[in-house]
């Protein structure tokens, strides 16, 4: 099973310009209170950058990102304005073993299809480091579908997302429920997860 949606990658294709330089205030609160949970230094992949905002942001508290895309538009974009190398990392390819402590995915396994990202979970899950902590946020629903720029989304409820992840891999997994919006600037209710790998 395929963790892309072509009709996704050709949105951020389109938009990538746009997308990875989109002009609004940025609150890091949510970054920041999972940074406290990390070591100073900490190695962090980070999948689906987009512009950069929160690898600059890590980077500039001291830790150590590898910022990554699936799109190589929005890579390309995030590189311009990083000024670092920034790879094309597709979800099915990440094949790292104990490799990070921590792997931030804000906003981008949202776009997996749903029969693929137990998959995707278990790579993840392998890259991390024991006790390694996992973020990824997700558009709150009860069954996938599409936005109005045509874009796919898992939408999964918090119970449905347990299954997916696999509470055995895991030591902990807590969900948090929050308001707030995205690219299309409506309300959307987000579920924030942090996953920390068995010791």
């Amino acid at each position: 099973m395929t963790a892309n949606d072509p009709e996704t990658l050709a949105f951020y294709a389109d938009e990538a310009v746009r997308y990875a330089n989109q002009s609004q205030a940025r609150a890091f609160d949510h970054l920041d209170a999972y940074l406290a949970l990390l070591s100073p230094g900490a190695r962090i992949l980070e999948l689906g950058c987009g512009g950069g905002d929160d690898t600059a942001h890590m980077l500039a508290r001291g830790f150590d990102v590898v910022p990554t895309d699936g799109s190589p538009e929005i890579a390309a974009e995030a590189q311009k304005r990083l000024g670092i190398a920034v790879d094309v990392l597709q979800f099915e390819h990440i094949d790292a073993d104990n490799a990070y402590d921590a792997v931030w995915a804000s906003a981008c396994l949202l776009h997996v299809p749903r029969a693929g990202l137990p998959a995707i979970i278990s790579h993840i899950n392998r890259a991390l480091k024991p006790g390694g902590r996992f973020f990824a946020s997700f558009k709150a629903g009860t069954a996938e579908g599409r936005d109005r720029f045509g874009r796919y989304f898992n939408y999964p409820s918090p119970q449905w997302l347990r299954q997916a992840y696999g509470e055995d891999r895991w030591h902990d997994i807590d969900i948090a429920a929050l308001m707030g919006s995205g690219y299309d600037r409506e309300p959307t209710q987000w579920l924030h997860v942090i996953a920390t790998k068995q010791p």
